[in-house]
């Protein structure tokens, strides 16, 4: 028999039940081994995806943290400026603005419980682009000052002054409950540890230092706060004088004419007194006469003098007849009538006497040599330019033919430097605001 027959023969064979069962069970092995190859095949890629995702959870962080720390986020001239010590001076910018103008935010349009980037400082920026650039300013002179410093040979030990700052942290920290090392994160931003912002701390303190000796280099002399004060005498002198308000009794519903009527009798009254006190009847007598019955306990207390006002600053009188006080011929005793319709009344006063105040002249220096001071710093910090390194600040990508006169002073939110915070009481942690040296 030939081999094609018997191969034919063979398949022709008819398989038993047996065999049937052995032949299901052969496929059924080979089905579920690949099938099983494929599952962990899947499994093996779904691991590879869960580890690297754990890995990359803790990898990121890491990755995030040194950028901070070793990348440049900004040069300020040819100062290389981190993440860590750009926030440090952003946080220490906001922190300031925010304290000093927290009654009247609401009417700024700032809400700080929402992202500042989300919301309009003017028609070009939001708030954060406005605090960047506040931020830049301020590293701007911070910078320019230390540089400067160096360059005139001006040495000064901040240890003393790091000291207080960290004494002062340390009491904030406490007295909000926190651990120091979350206050600094909270204060300065998420990389910021004790370690990493001294050197930042430590220079703002030394370009503090140095502005204050600019300012002692250039106090005014004796001569220029005269020829100041005799061109700016009503910002300085307060004037002693007596008043008595004499206000009309005018229903909500009244019309002009009902109006008018009241106030003539008021004027009448006003001018009656006016008389009496020309012709000799003291003046706290007469209001104890005029006043009302709430009013007149207080003109007849012997202790005071509730007509009499001493020591008062233009800024701080009335209006109505602040212009007549300072004028330059009023001598002591003049009597006037000053009508104030806005109000519906009429004031009798008398000028006693006019006096520089006490505390002109130093206040005059110290404007002299602020102003003297921080044009030096400008000039200084003028040739810094910004680089946006990280591609973060927006505010400079702006037109600066579309920049709103609502332009951001570099002086926003601060003092003078004496008045500086750098963290007593605990209520507020800053490094030293050069733009607040300057303002």
């Amino acid at each position: 028999m030939s081999k094609e027959k018997e191969v034919k023969k063979e398949s022709e064979k008819v398989m038993t039940k047996y065999e049937k069962k052995q032949a299901a069970r052969i496929a059924q092995q080979k089905k579920d081994e690949k099938a099983a190859k494929i599952t962990k095949l899947v499994w093996g890629i779904v691991c590879i995806c869960i580890v690297g995702a754990i890995v990359f959870s803790i990898v990121s962080p890491i990755i995030r943290r040194q950028k901070a720390i070793n990348d440049v986020y900004v040069k300020i001239g040819d100062h290389e400026v981190t993440k860590v010590e750009y926030d440090f001076y952003y946080n220490t910018v906001v922190n300031n603005y925010l304290n000093m103008y927290s009654s009247i935010l609401p009417y700024m349009g700032l809400d700080t419980s929402l992202d500042f980037a989300d919301q309009q400082y003017d028609e070009t920026k939001s708030w954060k682009d406005a605090f960047d650039e506040m931020t830049t300013e301020q590293l701007k002179q911070v910078k320019a000052l230390v540089d400067d410093s160096q360059a005139q040979g001006f040495t000064y030990d901040t240890a003393e002054d790091y000291k207080e700052f960290q004494e002062s942290l340390e009491t904030a920290a406490s007295e909000e409950s926190i651990d120091s090392k979350e206050y600094y994160k909270q204060y300065y931003g998420e990389f910021a540890t004790e370690e990493r912002i001294a050197p930042f701390e430590k220079e703002s303190l030394l370009a503090a230092a140095y502005f204050s000796e600019l300012l002692e280099k250039n106090k005014p002399s004796d001569e220029e706060i005269n020829s100041y004060y005799e061109e700016n005498k009503e910002d300085y002198d307060t004037v002693d004088y007596r008043s008595f308000t004499f206000s009309a009794t005018i229903g909500e519903d009244a019309g002009e004419e009902e109006k008018a009527a009241a106030m003539e009798v008021v004027r009448a009254s006003a001018e009656d007194m006016q008389a009496r006190r020309e012709a000799g009847e003291d003046f706290e007598a007469l209001c104890v006469q005029y006043a009302t019955e709430d009013n007149r306990a207080a003109y007849e207390d012997e202790e005071t003098e509730q007509s009499l006002t001493t020591g008062s600053s233009m800024s701080s009188i009335s209006s109505a007849y602040s212009d007549w006080l300072f004028e330059a011929e009023r001598k002591e005793g003049d009597l006037t009538i000053v009508p104030d319709e806005d109000n519906n009344q009429y004031h009798v006063v008398e000028f006693v006497s006019r006096s520089k105040d006490e505390t002109a002249d130093t206040s005059i220096s110290d404007i002299l040599s602020q102003e003297r001071a921080g044009e030096y710093v400008d000039n200084l910090a003028a040739s810094y330019d910004v680089t946006d390194v990280a591609g973060k600040l927006k505010y400079l990508t702006i037109p600066e033919e579309s920049v709103s006169d609502n332009e951001i002073d570099a002086a926003d939110g601060t003092e003078d430097v004496e008045d500086a915070d750098f963290g007593d009481e605990g209520e507020e942690i800053e490094g030293i605001d050069i733009d607040n040296l300057i303002e």
